[in-house]
């Protein structure tokens, strides 16, 4: 055993030994050394192992399959139906369809055995039952929808072995002219509530008790059946009271008397074998008890397979000799008077009462035949009390330690309060209290074929949710499923689980409908709450394997135009800091197809600090409701970053098609090299045979001036938490100072206060916008029960409206209007798409559709019928074709002005050698033109649009210069009030006309 602390000087070549205590979830810190510090990154060469943490058993006992498992499942299925129901189950269904309706009943066990065997050796299992198995196994959804209802079966399940005890004593004080109040149901409610309360009383004193009550309970109950079993071979013995109740002795006439059926109607119900089934399939339903008290076991993996097996080996035996035996050796009605009886024989088909039907005796009209039948009839009294006592026991112990479980992963927040432990057993009295009231309210009933069929429903839900567990870990087989248990078979867990739900529907299907419906109730709160429990549950594996599998059959489907979907990457740097680039790209892809949000960080930032940054991005998407993919790249300039991006970003089909980059406003103003990169940006993008789609906004895209920050309501410890928006540390500022103006185009980083790789690093954390308002000093976008995003001026000041008209453009619903479209040249037919699909949006809708084009003949009417003939073969709905006329004049002389003072700082001369030669000028002068007209246009047409998108201009290294490139960007898209998009297709097909 290590000593509390110890100290290991670690040289960076060394590495830990595997141990155990390195895999326990409940150890905080791993004793092995990490990759940094076997790399040499590690600042202290020592590393503390601290002692293994104890589990936190609080010295509690803990159980061996025999104690643990073994005499809790057969106090369990031993309870109010052996002694108390049986005989009138024989009565009912006769001797061959109780011994199928045990059969039934065994099977149903033993496959779920089978399956709960699989799934409780698939590693260690916890405190918690079912409800951790299925959890664990399917989820947190299914886990804690199940974990609820079937703590109620057992809290129910204790009140119905309550009551037959309460009727078992009721027929003692009767016998003896005894009697509470009315010696029927009051006297049940009232000896039932105090029971009750004595179980609980036993179950909150500890384990130790509990187990010394189970081993007498259990060694009564072994001595009544075996008092029963031999009395009913013995017979009467002549005894003509005994004869004249029904006990005639084995006979082959009672036997093939009793081997049918004889339904008849009985309690308000006119029963079959499915009613009857359902009121004995409680009895078979404690194969779970050991499970539901796994944490208090030594070995569960191993002590519930083999406890459960033999339990009921043991219980179903005793079920069909029981059967054999009371259908042998008694008949169904008698009258209990002697005189009935012909030569100390009775005949019952020539019962007077038999005409009246007023037969008192017999195993259809007395549940006190097991007494009359037994070697000493106390006993069997005894052996009743035991067995409905010990079975509420185990049920009023599982209960709260289900309830403990489900309020510890805090998974419904109405069970927390309920599940604190106490004392150092961690003993839940909360829950015992919980439970009092539940089993209480509902023995108040007091009719115990009324509650049985509910508790079939319930049980018979829980199993097939096992079964179920098991198929779905053994059908996806993730490389977690390992269970040391071999016995069993993913299409037999199926079956098993086929068969419960099928007997629900049979037993009772309003019942069965409503207990699907309270599990789908509670999955959906669960659903919805969304807990931060991840478990490893084999339906992420799922979603992992259809998702795989997915892409490779999409990979092996050929691209057809009809199949299009624009895949966009954009490129925004820090989302928080361009939400309306990234709300743009997502107008494109929402519901509909692929986005990836990208940031390019010029300096090396350290594994974890990058990774701390995309979980940030990520998280702010996913609480904008952005279905979107955010990734970081560090240690790459932008033209290099983007380029990498551009050709590695997704994979197979699922890849992006489209680059949607913001303008650069300050082209003009900053050094050349910037100037030349983002002309490579656009140009290597349209090498990778990619579509291009550009932005600007009349105020620009960048809002890094405002930082955000979340305020989190209180959590479950009362906690608040409070994150801003930070960048690096000064330290990095000599390394980024080279990048930072590049940043600007599409990523907006404050490189003034990020951590170094080394150091710690805050992250802030991102939460929903679905409502925006106005604060004296603040932006805020915030829910009622969410957390809250607030936008703020570094300094504190009030954020003008226009700005925030500006950031959320894209977000909020549109007024009546119209969405430009300027079609300039086929690019195949992206350019027109876009702003198709943008006006297909709901906060778009109220905007219509105009598009305009070129002429480039004599034939203009001829041109737009040509144009309009397209556009309604490719089905695009517009409000508005006009051709646009004079794109070949000459520009004015202000717009030849503005471009040529525009261009003044680029010429090329004796000092400045980069820039726009006099022969470029020549010889681009009629395209520079054209772009010029095509901005006179733009502006006279579309000067109260709400959105222009128009054909972006193919930058074409050899041909042109990247700032004469930038100064057609700049006239089309300047002097314009509204967001301007320039798009440009690969010149493939994204359109057809064809069915």
């Amino acid at each position: 055993m290590l000593p509390e602390a110890v100290m290991v000087l670690l040289p960076f070549h060394q590495e830990s030994l595997p141990r155990l205590d390195n895999y326990r979830i409940s150890m905080r810190n791993l004793k092995r050394p990490s990759i940094g510090e076997l790399q040499g990154e590690a600042v202290d060469q020592s590393i503390t192992i601290p002692e293994p943490e104890p589990e936190a058993t609080g010295g509690h006992i803990k159980l061996g399959w025999i104690v643990g498992v073994l005499i809790p499942c057969l106090l369990n299925i031993w309870g109010v139906m052996l002694f108390l129901r049986l005989s009138w189950v024989v009565a009912e269904s006769g001797i061959l369809q109780s011994l199928i309706i045990i059969t039934i009943s065994a099977v149903v066990c033993v496959i779920t055995t089978l399956s709960l065997s699989a799934i409780s050796t698939n590693g260690e299992v916890k405190g918690g039952g079912v409800y951790f198995i299925i959890s664990r196994s399917l989820g947190p959804e299914f886990g804690a929808s199940v974990g609820v209802v079937f703590a109620f079966a057992n809290a129910v399940s204790a009140s119905m072995n309550t009551i037959g005890f309460c009727e078992s004593l009721n027929v003692l004080l009767k016998n003896n002219d005894l009697k509470i109040i009315d010696n029927g149901i009051n006297d049940i409610r009232i000896v039932g509530s105090v029971t009750v309360l004595v179980l609980i009383l036993i179950c909150c004193v500890g384990m130790e008790w509990e187990t010394k009550a189970q081993n007498f309970l259990i060694v009564t109950i072994v001595l009544a059946i075996f008092n029963f079993l031999i009395g009913a071979a013995i017979g009467p013995q002549g005894n003509e009271e005994h004869i004249s109740r029904g006990f005639v002795g084995f006979s082959w006439n009672t036997f093939k008397e009793n081997f049918g059926s004889d339904y008849r109607y009985a309690e308000g119900v006119h029963h079959d074998f499915f009613s009857v089934f359902a009121i004995f399939f409680p009895s078979v339903t404690g194969i779970q008890a050991g499970a539901n008290i796994c944490g208090d076991l030594k070995d569960a993996g191993a002590a519930i397979p083999k406890g459960t097996f033999w339990s009921l080996l043991i219980s179903m035996t005793s079920y069909a000799l029981f059967v054999l035996f009371a259908g042998g050796a008694a008949v169904r009605d008698a009258s209990g008077n002697p005189a009935d009886l012909v030569n100390g024989t009775l005949v019952s088909s020539e019962l007077p009462c038999m005409a009246t039907g007023n037969c008192t005796w017999g195993l259809f009209n007395s549940y006190e035949m097991m007494q009359e039948m037994s070697l000493w009839g106390p006993l069997i009294y005894a052996g009743c009390f035991a067995a409905t006592l010990s079975t509420a026991l185990t049920n009023l112990l599982s209960v709260p330690r289900l309830v403990q479980a489900l309020g510890i992963d805090q998974i419904y927040p109405g069970l927390i309060f309920f599940s604190k432990p106490y004392g150092k057993h961690g003993e839940p009295y909360r829950g015992y209290v919980l439970t009092f009231f539940i089993t209480t309210g509902f023995l108040l009933i007091g009719e115990l074929n009324l509650i049985a069929p509910l508790i079939s429903t319930f049980y018979l839900a829980s199993y097939a949710l096992i079964n179920f567990c098991t198929f779905h870990a053994a059908f996806v087989k993730p490389l977690g499923w390992r269970p040391t248990f071999k016995y069993y078979n993913a299409w037999l867990s199926l079956f098993g689980f086929a068969m419960c739900v099928a007997i629900m529907f049979l037993i009772n299907y309003v019942a069965a409908i409503i207990t699907f419906g309270i599990i789908f109730a509670l999955y959906l709160v669960v659903m919805y709450r969304k807990p931060e429990a991840n478990w490893g549950s084999t339906t992420q594996a799922q979603q992992y394997k259809a998702a795989l599998m997915a892409v490779h059959r999409l990979q092996n489907v050929s691209d057809h135009v009809k199949n299009y979907h624009p895949q966009v990457l954009v490129l925004s740097g820090d989302p928080k800091a361009r939400p309306p680039l990234v709300d743009f790209g997502y107008l494109l892809t929402k519901n509909n197809s692929l986005m990836f949000v990208a940031n390019i960080i010029p300096v090396r930032v350290g594994y974890k600090n990058r990774q701390n940054l995309v979980k940030d991005g990520q998280k702010y998407l996913d609480a904008r409701k952005i279905k979107a993919f955010y990734n970081v790249i560090d240690g790459f300039s932008l033209e290099d970053g983007i380029n990498a991006l551009t050709k590695s970003t997704g994979f197979g089909k699922m890849s992006p098609n489209i680059v949607l980059v913001g303008y650069k406003p300050d082209w003009n103003r900053c050094r050349k090299e910037e100037v030349e990169s983002y002309f490579s940006i656009l140009y290597n993008a349209f090498s990778q045979r990619m579509g291009v789609a550009l932005l600007r906004l009349p105020n620009g895209l960048d809002f890094s001036e405002l930082s955000s920050e979340v305020t989190l309501p209180a959590n479950g410890m009362g906690h608040m938490h409070t994150a801003n928006a930070q960048g690096f540390t000064n330290e990095l500022m000599p390394a980024a100072n080279a990048a930072s103006e590049l940043l600007h185009i599409d990523s907006n980083l404050n490189l003034a206060g990020m951590d170094s790789p080394n150091s710690s690093f805050t992250i802030p954390q991102p939460a929903p916008m679905p409502n925006m308002q106005r604060n004296s000093r603040s932006y805020k976008v915030n829910s009622s029960d969410e957390p809250a995003v607030t936008y703020h001026t570094k300094g504190g000041s009030d954020i003008p409206q226009n700005l925030l008209d500006a950031m959320t453009i894209f977000t909020r619903k549109q007024p009546k209007g119209t969405i430009d479209v300027f079609w300039l040249y086929d690019d195949g037919g992206l350019t027109i798409l876009l702003p198709y699909i943008i006006s297909m949006r709901s906060h778009w809708q109220n905007c219509r559709l105009r598009v305009f084009a070129m002429c480039h003949g004599k034939d203009e009417e001829q041109e737009e019928k040509s144009m309009a003939s397209l556009l309604t073969k490719f089905r695009i709905k517009y409000s508005e074709l006009i051709m646009l006329k004079g794109v070949s004049e000459q520009p004015r002389a202000d717009t030849l002005l503005k471009h040529k003072r525009l261009i003044e700082p680029f010429r090329r001369g004796a000092r400045n050698e980069f820039g726009i030669t006099d022969d470029e000028l020549q010889s681009m002068s009629e395209k520079t033109n054209r772009q010029l007209r095509i901005h006179e246009l733009v502006v006279k047409h579309s000067a109260n649009a709400a959105l222009v998108v128009m054909s972006l201009p193919m930058p074409r290294k050899e041909a042109i210069s990247a700032p004469l490139y930038m100064s057609w960007l700049e006239m089309l898209t300047s002097d314009m009030k509204c967001p301007v998009a320039l798009a440009r297709g690969n010149q493939t097909p994204v359109l057809t006309l064809y069915s």
